[in-house]
């Protein structure tokens, strides 16, 4: 049971991976230190804040917010830390409330990694303080205890800094002061109240599909630059003009509304497919009541969860786990039914008498019969579970946000550039033989853990057509143009470039849309020099970035350093890379996800195999996804082969370019 703790209270930790859940009703700065025994400071290397959001087993925000997740491994904790203070700030300037007297008592709760609440601490009794000790994680005798203090400061990061013995407390101050008001445009805007009640209901998401791959190789030096052939791409395009929006209602505004428009609206009714204009409620949604001897309705967003994406999220991940049980089950009953059928019918004509004339026929109808009813049985308790599943499906695929929402989804028709980075991303759909009406967004979480492995070459179709080689690389192309403008229209402005190698220029009809709209970070790299250069550059910043990670000193970076996450397209690997590149590539794909470099690659396996055992780890450690339907991937709770569609934009649609002309423009206005 959680623990409500006061002020000065505190309560064992018997976990070492922790969040940290804050909820303060206006944006709030969270920032945490590292303290020795005595709970001094040794440095502004032991503070983590927007700044410097990562230390050694403590990760906090990058911007101000109404809600914060701190993640705490104490476990991987320095032996010389003891103690780890929480800290809350108020935003200096803006129009915000200068004291935490002004706003709701901010909420802070101590969770595990499952979003079991382990103790939870309201912060009562402000005044005119501006930063506050929130709780902190301190080690007695070899065990972690967490205690509530509630320590206000008048002063600001400055005084609190300058009490916990920080010698250069007002220079860091300013600083994290600095680091918030640059970001503060695109900080999460406050949800709406909730009861106390809701606040309980707070639950983690479910992992992604698949492990996480692993490795490691030794970066390669660039060799002589080629003479550089002449582009097929022409000039980088310029954005256009934003593109008219529809008139559907229901878009992404409902879902990810303007800064400051949050409340503009009433609710959404949930229980309706057809999305109105309004925010989320305030708790997770309750299905209406059924009639008597009928199955509960289904609502969108009635999974735990904190905010609606985070619910709809979980809830898209239960019905996903419910279809996999529900279907081992149906064919656990069939294969029983099979069996049980071959061992009557042995039983029956075991004895040469039975084997023929009336007897002998009247076992095999009776085996036969009796397998029948339990197959009967199987699908019609696989049809009423099929039933709600899809029930359930009607209604949360039109609730969807931009992120977990298919090509063909209306609210792409209101589009606008997020605040803030979701949380999963939707690459296709899932379904089974059994159920093939039935789909599954198929959705990985964010930042991706994995590269993306785009198979351009030929297989078996599950139809048993036939699809030539070039249109089957067309194919994969669009696939990987349509995850890239995702990517990009999922993401902030400014948070996320990519950049393309395309070393014969096979691609430049496919790539129409992003090079067109401007979205790139640089034309396609054409030839061994254009290679050359992308990979070196990319190579490059994954050292600056993990030398400035790993010795604590992220502010170090180069000024002219761009931090949005990266993705790297390569087209028609290998042509055009020679050994040096190829090794770079594996340097990239085994460390850059953890510095915010990520690979796609659109290749047929095939083709790279001339490489011989060099690439099985880069092959190994990609997610492979298919332009045609295929069932490669497996579920991670009963294992059955799912088929995987990508999620493709309709035919004659423009929302692929509306989109991109929109993330164009709010990168524009964002430089």
């Amino acid at each position: 049971m959680a623990a409500e703790l006061v002020r000065g209270q505190n309560h064992p930790l018997s976990q070492m991976r922790l969040e940290i859940r804050v909820a303060a009703g206006k944006p709030v700065v969270a920032a945490a230190t590292l303290g020795d025994e005595h709970g001094r400071i040794h440095g502004v290397a032991w503070v983590a804040h927007p700044g410097t959001p990562t230390l050694p087993g403590l990760e906090v925000s990058k911007q101000a917010a109404a809600d914060h997740r701190l993640a705490v491994d104490l476990g991987a904790m320095p032996e010389a830390v003891h103690r780890v203070s929480v800290l809350l700030a108020l935003p200096l300037g803006g129009d915000g409330p200068a004291r935490f007297g002004a706003v709701a008592a901010p909420f802070v709760a101590v969770t595990g990694l499952d979003g079991t609440e382990v103790a939870s601490y309201t912060i009562t009794g402000l005044d005119a303080e501006s930063a506050v000790v929130a709780l902190e994680l301190y080690r007695r005798q070899g065990a972690w205890k967490v205690r509530a203090v509630g320590q206000g400061y008048a002063g600001g990061l400055a005084e609190l800094l300058t009490d916990q013995g920080l010698p250069q407390a007002a220079h860091l101050a300013g600083s994290i002061n600095e680091a918030v008001a640059h970001g503060l445009a695109r900080s999460v805007a406050a949800p709406p109240p909730r009861t106390p009640d809701a606040d309980r209901t707070r639950q983690t998401a479910t992992p992604a599909l698949g492990p996480e791959g692993s490795g490691s190789t030794t970066q390669g030096t660039s060799g002589a630059v080629a003479p550089q052939p002449t582009s097929p791409y022409g000039a980088q395009g310029t954005p256009g003009a934003v593109a008219p929006q529809s008139g559907y209602d229901g878009g992404a505004a409902a879902v990810n509304p303007p800064a400051g428009d949050q409340h503009a609206a009433g609710p959404i009714d949930y229980s309706h497919p057809r999305r109105q204009t309004g925010a989320p409620p305030q708790p997770a949604p309750t299905a209406p009541p059924a009639p008597p001897g009928q199955p509960a309705r289904p609502v969108a967003g009635d999974a735990t969860g904190w905010s609606m994406e985070e619910r709809l999220y979980n809830q898209v991940w239960g019905m996903f786990e419910d279809l996999a049980r529900t279907m081992a089950a149906y064919r656990s009953a069939v294969d029983f039914a099979d069996s049980r059928m071959e061992k009557e019918l042995d039983q029956a004509l075991s004895d040469p008498r039975s084997r023929i004339g009336g007897q002998g026929d009247a076992a095999r109808e009776a085996a036969q019969a009796k397998h029948a009813q339990l197959v009967d049985q199987a699908r019609a308790a696989l049809d009423r579970d099929l039933d709600q599943l899809t029930a359930e499906c009607e209604v949360v695929e039109p609730a969807l946000p931009p992120a977990f929402a298919g090509w063909d989804n209306p609210v792409w028709h209101g589009y606008r550039v997020p605040m803030e980075i979701p949380m999963a991303l939707r690459l296709g759909d899932l379904h089974l033989p059994e159920s093939p009406e039935l789909r599954i967004p198929m959705l990985v979480r964010l930042p991706l853990e994995r590269g993306l492995w785009i198979d351009s070459g030929g297989a078996e179709s599950l139809d048993g057509s036939f699809t030539d080689s070039h249109e089957l690389r067309r194919l994969a192309l669009d696939t990987a143009v349509a995850h890239a403008a995702r990517l990009l229209a999922v993401y902030p402005a400014g948070e996320f470039a990519v950049h393309v190698i395309d070393p014969a220029g096979s691609a430049a009809q496919a790539l129409v849309p992003l090079v067109h709209t401007g979205v790139l970070a640089s034309p396609p790299a054409v030839g061994a020099a254009g290679v050359t250069d992308v990979l070196t550059r990319l190579t490059q910043r994954v050292d600056l970035v993990q030398m400035a990670v790993r010795g604590g000193a992220a502010d170090s970076l180069p000024p002219g350093l761009d931090t949005a996450e990266q993705l790297l397209i390569v087209n028609d690997f290998p042509h055009g890379f020679d050994d040096r590149a190829v090794t770079q590539l594996r340097y990239l794909a085994d460390e850059g996800p953890a510095v915010g470099v990520h690979l796609m690659m659109v290749a047929d396996r095939e083709d790279a195999a001339g490489y011989g055992p060099l690439l099985d780890p880069l092959w190994r450690s990609l997610m492979r996804l298919t332009p045609l339907p295929d069932d490669h991937l497996a579920d991670p709770w009963v294992g059955h082969a799912w088929t995987y569609e990508p999620s493709r934009v309709p035919p004659g649609s423009h929302v692929l370019r509306q989109v991109l002309t929109e993330v164009a423009t709010a990168r524009t206005k964002h430089r």
